[in-house]
């Protein structure tokens, strides 16, 4: 695994230390994906970044087809720390899934991202995301998809803008979840805070494998729907597919609405029993230094309940986020959310579980390529769940971590 883990990251450092390129955000997310005002960007704007005038080109580079040479390489490293007060006997943060690992240095994540982004009609292209670590990758992999308990296949798919109104773009592949207000991070953007909040680990799903649909409607409208394999499945456990649709709304520059919902059978070799979840996120930024967002998640699953046999699983929550300072500079990132897994299907198995959390993120920006933030997170749950150092259990849980994280 080693020998994997130490391939994979010298041919992301190889290739892109050769290979200057633009830093190009796809525009993928030209319909829908919450990441785009959820997460800060680390480096995007390049369309409005001055060029320098290049040399005429080579008789052989005039050889080389334009769609390879449209093709970008682009890369992000994460590197984490943290520390539980609590001091827990099994050396595990409760109701953490990317940064469970007490008093451990953590090699977050390492992606390598190779594309070719598009954006007029009749173009074709692609993304592949390639990810190393011992954060990030062992805990995103989908079902049926595994290439080393230390590395994932994040995305791969290819994508068409169609010749219909303004372009209607299609992805075929895998991709990221365009639910949610937070992002699994990566070159595309990174969040807030350090840790995930209950809601991304618990609400929402990470990744789909299937076909998507976005069309812009006018600059202050978009949809897409999607038709899926399920939640976090490179191949299905069932027969049936999963369903979702969604919009982005934004009436002015400082507001953005998005609005999700999907819709299918995820358990294995039940295709009855069906999981609805509604996600929406509100954005609103009062000036470049000043950013305030709220985040809603509703699930239910048919006769799945662990608390109430033969009952529908039902969960719900909502976060509060701030972002006050500049993300050219410094800033500081607040949350506050709470999250009711009332069927003790999502949390703890078997658990009716009420937890809320309150986190705290400095954050330092030396160049948009070089990150530095700290963390503090206090967690106070309705039940003893966090366990200490005598191995005992107690309702309350705190945690200090720093987090890195480099953009090339």
């Amino acid at each position: 695994m080693e020998r994997h883990r130490s391939a994979a990251l010298t041919l992301m450092f190889a290739i892109t230390t050769a290979a200057s390129v633009a830093s190009a955000q796809t525009s993928a997310t030209l319909a829908t994906a919450p990441a785009g005002a959820t997460a800060t960007a680390a480096s995007t704007a390049t369309d409005s970044t001055p060029k320098t005038v290049a040399p005429p080109s080579s008789p052989a580079a005039d050889t080389v087809p334009t769609f390879f040479r449209d093709i970008t390489f682009n890369a992000f490293v994460s590197l984490g720390y943290n520390y539980n007060f609590n001091q827990p006997q099994d050396q595990i943060n409760g109701l953490r899934i990317f940064d469970d690992l007490m008093n451990n240095f953590n090699l977050v994540v390492g992606e390598l991202v190779i594309q070719k982004p598009i954006s007029k009609i009749g173009e074709a292209g692609f993304r592949i995301d390639l990810e190393v670590g011992t954060s990030i990758p062992p805990k995103e992999q989908s079902v049926g998809l595994n290439i080393g308990n230390g590395a994932d296949l994040q995305q791969m798919y290819v994508s068409y803008i169609a010749n219909v109104g303004s372009g209607l773009r299609l992805d075929f592949g895998k991709f990221i979840t365009p639910l949610g207000y937070e992002v699994i991070e990566g070159y595309d953007g990174y969040n807030d805070s350090y840790s995930r909040s209950l809601l991304f680990n618990y609400a929402i799903p990470l990744t789909h494998t299937g076909a998507k649909a976005s069309y812009v409607i006018n600059s202050k409208a978009s949809v897409y729907a999607l038709l899926v394999n399920g939640w976090d499945q490179a191949l299905d456990l069932n027969a049936s597919k999963t369903f979702g649709v969604g919009t982005t709304i934004t009436p002015s520059s400082a507001l953005t609405i998005y609005a999700n919902y999907m819709g299918g059978p995820e358990l294995e070799d039940d295709n009855h029993n069906i999981r609805h979840v509604v996600d929406a996120s509100v954005v609103y930024k009062a000036n470049d230094n000043v950013l305030f967002a709220l985040n809603g998640d509703y699930g239910v699953e048919g006769g799945t309940s662990e608390v109430d046999p033969g009952e529908s699983a039902k969960w719900y929550g909502a976060a509060a986020y701030a972002r006050l300072g500049s993300v050219n500079s410094g800033y500081v990132g607040l949350r506050a959310e709470s999250f009711n897994d009332q069927g003790g299907t999502r949390m703890i198995p078997g658990t009716q579980l009420f937890d809320s959390e309150f986190t705290i993120t400095p954050t330092y920006n030396f160049s948009n390529k070089f990150v530095i933030r700290a963390e503090l997170r206090v967690d106070h749950a309705n039940k003893d769940v966090f366990m200490d150092e005598q191995g005992s259990l107690k309702a309350t849980q705190a945690t200090v971590g720093v987090n890195a994280m480099f953009v090339f």
